[in-house]
This record gives structure tokens, sequence and C-alpha cells, in this order.
């Protein structure tokens, strides 16, 4: 006969909820509602990234125009735009005839600017590749009097404020702009922003290395390269359109007025 003890008649008990772990399901629900907190997280820190490299780029923009007219206060003149090649370095150095008026680039090392990359170039806020360059035009007016010393006192502020003002020419839009190439650009009725510029500084913003597909981003800048499919000789008109999914350049411009009322208060005219 056999006996059947207490240990013999125990029976293992049932795995508690405390005890038991998770299932394949729960453990995939979970990681679904992580995967869509983390990726809610993530569009909202891009957007905050992009209104700081906006904001970035403006005050870059602003230090880029005040230091021009400290160097126009300091040296009678404003500098010329640097080249491809002169890394950041005005061309010719010591200003006059500038080599690429219209399509250069701001030059960092004769303005005294920093941070630079490493060929001497300011970068937007944007940064980190050379299409991030800020860009920068002078006037050529009566003989290059901008980029020469002496010259605003010689050709007279009198002389370069009277009409026709259509040597550096901001639009609104690209559409309707004629003259592209020319000495006389001409925005569409009621696009101009200003046709009195003597310097202007931009970026190419944050899609600055594929570009836009608008009319409006394919302006700006001026083609450097002949052999670009959307080359444009160099001309003397700049586009600054309304921010959006369609343009995202930034663009400063230094008014005459502006610049003589710092060269007067300076008593250097």
């Amino acid at each position: 006969m056999v006996t059947l003890t207490r240990r013999h008649l125990a029976v293992s008990p049932a795995p508690t909820s405390r005890r038991r772990g998770f299932t394949l399901i729960e453990l995939a629900i979970v990681l679904f509602v992580v995967a869509l907190l983390l990726g809610g997280m993530l569009l909202p820190l891009a957007g905050q990234q992009d209104i700081r490299n906006y904001g970035d780029t403006q005050k870059i923009l602003v230090d880029a125009r005040d230091a021009l007219v400290g160097f126009a206060m300091a040296n009678e003149r404003l500098p010329c735009p640097a080249t491809l090649a002169s890394n950041g370095v005005e061309s010719p150095p010591g200003g006059g005839a500038c080599t690429n008026p219209y399509d250069g680039f701001l030059p960092a090392v004769t303005l005294g600017l920093s941070p630079v990359d490493a060929q001497g170039y300011r970068l937007d806020g944007w940064g980190g590749e050379a299409v991030h360059r800020l860009r920068y035009a002078i006037s050529t007016a009566h003989s290059a009097a901008f980029s020469t010393q002496g010259g605003i006192k010689t050709a007279t502020m009198t002389t370069l404020v009277t009409p026709p003002l259509s040597d550096l020419v901001i639009c609104s839009t690209a559409t309707g702009l004629s003259g592209e190439g020319t000495a006389t650009p001409a925005c569409a009725a009621n696009a101009t922003l200003a046709e009195d510029a003597v310097a202007v500084v931009y970026s190419l913003g944050k899609n600055a290395g594929t570009g836009g597909t608008s009319t409006d981003e394919k302006h700006n800048p001026n083609r450097l390269v002949a052999g670009d499919p959307d080359f444009v000789a160099a001309d003397r008109a700049f586009v600054n359109a309304v921010q959006g999914p369609a343009f995202d350049d930034q663009m400063l411009w230094l008014s005459k007025s502006t610049l003589f009322n710092r060269m007067v208060a300076a008593g250097r005219l």
C-alpha cells in the first residue's frame, strides 16, 4: 500500500500576475506607443532648430551690415566682394574696380569678422558647408565710387542720389523682372523694395545646397559658373520674397541714405 504524504499531494501554485512576464503582444504595443511619442517629439525639435538657424542667420546678416558701415567710416569706401579664389579677402585688395561686384562673397577676412570657415568665408546660421557662405554685392555707380577710397566724396552725395536709382535693385518677386544682366534691371510694377542700395548681403537659406524650384528662389544668386544649367549673367537685381516653402533666402541691404548718414556723423563726408 502506497502512502501519500502531504508533500506528494502538494500542487505548484499558478503564477501570479506579479511573477508573470509581458506577452509579445504587450511588448509590441509598448514599443509602438514609444515610437509614436518619439516621432512626435522629433518633429517639433527639428522645427525649433530651423527657427534657431533662421534667427542666427538674421543676426549674422545684421552684424555683417554693421561691419560694412564701420569699414566705410574707417576707410572712406566699402570693401569689394571676395571671390571663390580670394579666401575671404576683398578682390582686388585695396578696393577700386571690384572683380565680382554682383556675384561675390562677404570679405570676412578684410572686415575682420569671425568665425569663418577654413577658407576665410563667413557662414550663415545653417553653416558647415561652402554653399552657406554669405553672399555680397556692391554698387559700381559713378566709376566704382563706393568701393574706391574717397570716391564718394569726389562724386559728391548730390550726384550719387540723383535719379534714376537703378544700380542695385531689390524686388519682392522675380516674376516680371526685366533687364537681367544689364545695367538697368527693373522689378515688375509694385514689386520694388529698394532701388538705391549700395550693398546687399544675403544667405541662400537652408536649401542652399539644392536650390529651390520657384522662380524667386532660383534667382539668387547670380550663378558663378557659366556651365550651370541655371546660369544667369551677373546682374544687379536681387529677390527678397516672402518666406515660405518656395523661398527661404534671407537678405539685408545698405541704402545710400544710411551710409551717408553714418559717414557724415563720423566726419568722413
